[in-house]
């Protein structure tokens, strides 16, 4: 059975072993800011939502990740999109994120109907795309 929830710290370990972005003492900062989200099936953690706010105001998907044999089976939308409604509880009006231009998330999170609105170039790096999701007009 899977389940999605936010992340504890008694999901620490795994998720240490499992994030590759950011070290265990940020993500340790993250888990007690309530701004990861887990999903569970048989008490393994197969994706995680790792998120934060743009100008400490705008929630921003920092990190969507399933896990490689748990890809394609619609568990990614169902993370973002409990975190969409756990967003819209808070009173956020719209969510962003961002993904490469040469990566398949871009057309994951148009199917989601977040839209392009930007995007910039760091240093020998593909554009980054700036996608924009509004939660009152859905």
């Amino acid at each position: 059975m899977k389940k999605v929830r936010k992340a504890t710290m008694s999901d620490l370990k795994e998720l240490a072993i499992l994030e590759k972005h950011i070290d265990s003492d940020r993500l340790k900062i993250k888990i007690n800011s309530n701004e990861v989200y887990v999903l569970v099936e048989n008490s393994k953690i197969i994706g995680w939502l790792r998120y934060g706010l743009f100008w400490d105001v705008y929630p921003f998907m920092n990190m969507l990740y399933i896990l490689k044999e748990y890809r394609n089976k619609g568990y990614g939308k169902e993370l973002v999109f409990f975190w969409e409604e756990e967003m819209s509880k808070k009173g956020h009006e719209f969510l962003l994120t961002s993904t490469q231009s040469n990566e398949e998330g871009q057309h994951f999170y148009r199917k989601l109907n977040y839209k392009d609105i930007g995007g910039f170039t760091l240093p020998n790096e593909p554009l980054e795309l700036i996608l924009y999701k509004n939660l009152v007009n859905k």
